[in-house]
């Protein structure tokens, strides 16, 4: 309890110390304080200054500890620093002047009333033993025209407002009816308190505001009527805050932010250069003032314990202007070439080579320590990896394995890893465990490195999607048609009028075969109605013979059939002497196909997994072949690869991404070709991607595409009569392709969980 409240009284000396601004010249110097004690308990404190009349004292009171403070603007202080009293309820008194004003700070072992009067060239103060009376002022002998403030006659709360600032920031704005109000600020855990001395609050501005919907750190604003006048506010926030507050002649402003790391500052940090100060600021104005009195205020503020060398000394300069109190720390040290060490919470100061011959013995120490240390053996089994691989990680220089039963190791001092000088490593393919022999601190040390080291590696499950998709469309529009005429002539010859001289020679062939047959066909009538008639049977009894037909030989004269299984319409026209044929052809085929592949593997981190399906296409071929025949020579059969194949290298990230090194491939068997000499050789459609690729977790990427359109029409004509409109459609035909074919490749990595694994 004496320290904290000796960290107060400091606040508010520092607090005082801290006053800025182009202050006017002081015309009044505070000489001495001194005291009486009175009956009761009763201290009376005579603040005597150099001539009168006493400066306007601004006069405000704490709770939590006990003070009263005095401020006296534009007044030097000649008095001494600190004046310890210990009577009644009056511990003693501090202080303090800067820029120009100068406060007293009254330290009080519980709360206590007071009264102010003023005597000549001198302010007196009684404090009271308790809290029983109320704090009065005798008005009577004090000049009317500088009477003591109070919050009766000060300025009045005239608006609680609140904001929102651009960058996520809350702001509190409290707004006066005019000048005078006095402000002060304090952190209590997650609340701000604000006590608002010598201000009168309306009772309507006495309320709770809830500022939640801001999206600021702050929460709550909550104000009420101070304990002896005036006013409180209690600010509750949330999180981890930067705060700060400035007051206008009628206006306080609180601004409460986010606390925000400077990335940029840690990356400095880390590089060796320029430290991130984030302590609370103060303000220092001192000329030549003991260092170990300037750590002892430092120590105060910052609230951890101090320990200085009995080697640090001197004096110190001092002009700091709102600094975090850990810069202004490190400033005097440098000044005075000192340095620190940190262990929690108590920081020890000592001259740099103080600290450096420490270090250094203690350094020493451990080592001549680890030398003469008692050597064990300790064996660490290896769950997840292999015993060769830790051991080579543990030390280089001193590994000797092999396999069987055992391997060891021990070597020189050279590049011992993380071993001892005396240390060794050794280990067994067989059980996967090491052996150790080292002092037991460094094995202890090990077996932690080691616990870090053999954990199970990550498997990732990589799904691949690979999609063909194909749409054929082909039409095709054809005719056949032709006109032929026959007339028989005087001699009995048949005259076709088909311009083909085939199917010329073929009809005149037909009528000489037709005349030959039926020649003899009335020959052996004529023998058998003979026959028939030499044995009594009438002629009647033989039938008459058949006359052979003459098939005129077909043929068109434009002929453009359609090379497809379709439909088609015939038209024929046929006369005693004439035949007409016409015959329109026409068919289409429409195809659509897909073709989905979807191989998936399971591998470990940074382990390269492969899947393939398909088959192996077997062709002959043949050798010392002395004719381009196939099958003279030696048979050999070979193969060719037609499969589906993965191939994948995933990596984890340290932010939970899979980067991969992929290879897909997709062959198929497109057809044979004809080999001189070796029969058929089969070709293979190739379909492949080989590439790298960053993807999240359980991510679907497109890695890649092909597609491709392949489009043809084509007219087959007669010349000239193929481009007549209307009738040209008779001597020609037509026929239009349009084929699709469409390649993605699709995967999707996703890292398999413990429970999984």
């Amino acid at each position: 309890m004496r320290r904290a409240s000796r960290c107060v009284l400091l606040g508010l000396l520092l607090a005082g110390a801290a006053w800025s601004g182009a202050a006017a010249a002081a015309g009044t110097t505070l000489k001495d304080i001194s005291y009486d004690t009175l009956p009761g308990g009763q201290v009376e404190l005579h603040l005597n200054f150099d001539k009168g009349p006493v400066p306007q004292p601004k006069i405000f009171t704490t709770g939590n500890p006990p003070r009263i403070a005095v401020d006296f603007a534009d007044t030097d202080n000649a008095a001494a620093r600190h004046l310890d009293i210990g009577k009644g309820s009056t511990a003693g008194v501090s202080a303090i002047a800067a820029g120009g004003r100068t406060r007293v700070v009254i330290e009080l072992m519980r709360e206590s009333s007071y009264r102010s009067r003023v005597d000549g060239n001198s302010l007196v103060l009684t404090v009271s033993n308790g809290t029983d009376a109320q704090t009065t002022t005798t008005a009577a002998t004090i000049d009317p025209t500088k009477a003591l403030p109070s919050s009766m006659n000060g300025p009045a709360v005239s608006n609680i407002d609140f904001r929102r600032g651009p960058n996520g920031e809350g702001r509190v704005l409290i707004d006066f009816s005019g000048a005078g109000a006095h402000a002060e600020m304090k952190n209590q855990g997650d609340k701000l308190v604000v006590d608002l001395d010598h201000v009168n609050l309306p009772a309507k501005l006495a309320q709770k505001l809830d500022v939640l919907d801001f999206a600021t750190p702050v929460q709550s604003i909550s104000t009420k009527a101070g304990v002896r006048g005036g006013a409180r506010m209690e600010i509750a926030v949330k999180g981890a805050v930067d705060t700060s507050a400035y007051q206008t002649a009628e206006q306080y402003v609180i601004e409460v932010a986010p606390k925000k790391k400077d990335a940029k500052a840690d990356a400095k940090l880390a590089k060796g250069q320029e430290p991130v100060y984030n302590g609370s600021r103060v303000t220092f104005n001192f000329q030549d003032i003991p260092v170990r009195s300037a750590l002892q205020l430092l120590a105060d503020i910052s609230g951890l314990n101090l320990v200085a060398s009995d080697t640090v000394g001197g004096s110190v300069t001092l002009r700091l202007v709102n600094v975090p109190w850990d810069q202004a720390l490190d400033v005097v040290l440098r000044a005075k070439s000192l340095d620190k060490r940190r262990n929690g919470n108590v920081i020890w100061i000592a001259p740099q080579k103080e600290l450096a011959d420490y270090e250094q013995n203690i350094a020493d120490a451990r080592l001549k320590a680890e030398d003469n240390a008692e050597l064990v053996t300790d064996y660490v089994p290896i769950s997840y990896g292999k015993a060769s691989d830790i051991a080579k990680l543990l030390t280089q220089g001193s590994l000797q394995g092999g396999g069987g039963a055992s391997g060891g190791g021990a070597g020189g001092n050279n590049n011992r890893g993380f071993l001892s000088p005396r240390g060794s490593v050794s280990f067994d393919e067989r059980t996967n465990t090491l052996l150790i022999n080292d002092n037991p601190q460094k094995i202890k040390e090990l077996r932690d490195l080691i616990a870090v080291l053999d954990k199970p590696v990550q498997q990732v499950l990589i799904e691949s999607r690979i999609v063909v998709a194909t749409d054929d469309f082909t039409r095709e529009l054809g005719v056949k048609w032709g006109v032929q005429a026959t007339h028989t002539t005087k001699g009995g010859n048949v005259i076709s009028t088909n311009p083909t001289a085939d199917d010329a020679g073929k009809l005149a062939t037909g009528v000489h075969n037709n005349a030959v047959a039926d020649a003899r066909a009335m020959a052996e009538y004529q023998r058998a109605v003979a026959n028939a008639l030499a044995s009594g049977q009438p002629a009647s009894s033989v039938p008459l013979p058949t006359r052979s037909t003459l098939t005129y030989p077909g043929g068109f004269n434009v002929n453009m059939p359609t090379t497809l299984k379709g439909g088609s319409l015939g038209l024929a026209i046929l006369g005693a002497n004439y035949l007409v044929d016409l015959e329109l052809q026409a068919a289409q085929t429409e195809g659509r196909g897909e073709v989905i592949s979807s191989p998936r593997v399971i591998t470990a981190n940074q382990q390269e997994a492969v899947i393939r399906q398909g088959q192996q296409i077997g062709y002959v071929t043949y050798q010392n072949s002395t004719t381009s025949a196939a099958g003279s020579g030696t048979a050999t059969v070979q193969f060719k690869d037609a499969v589906l194949e993965l191939k994948v290298t995933p990596t984890i990230t340290a932010d939970n991404r899979v980067y991969l090194q992929i290879n897909v491939k997709k062959d198929a068997l497109d057809g044979y070709v004809d080999a001189p000499g070796s029969g058929k050789i089969p070709t293979i459609n190739t379909r492949e991607i080989n590439t790298s690729v960053l993807v999240d977790n359980g991510q679907t990427v497109v890695l890649g595409g092909i597609y491709e359109i392949n489009k043809s029409n084509t007219i087959t004509k007669v010349p000239g009569l193929g481009d007549i409109p209307g009738i040209g459609a008779l001597f020609r035909s037509t026929s239009r392709n349009n084929n699709k074919a469409e390649l993605l490749i699709f995967v999707t990595p996703r890292i398999l969980s413990d429970t999984l694994q």
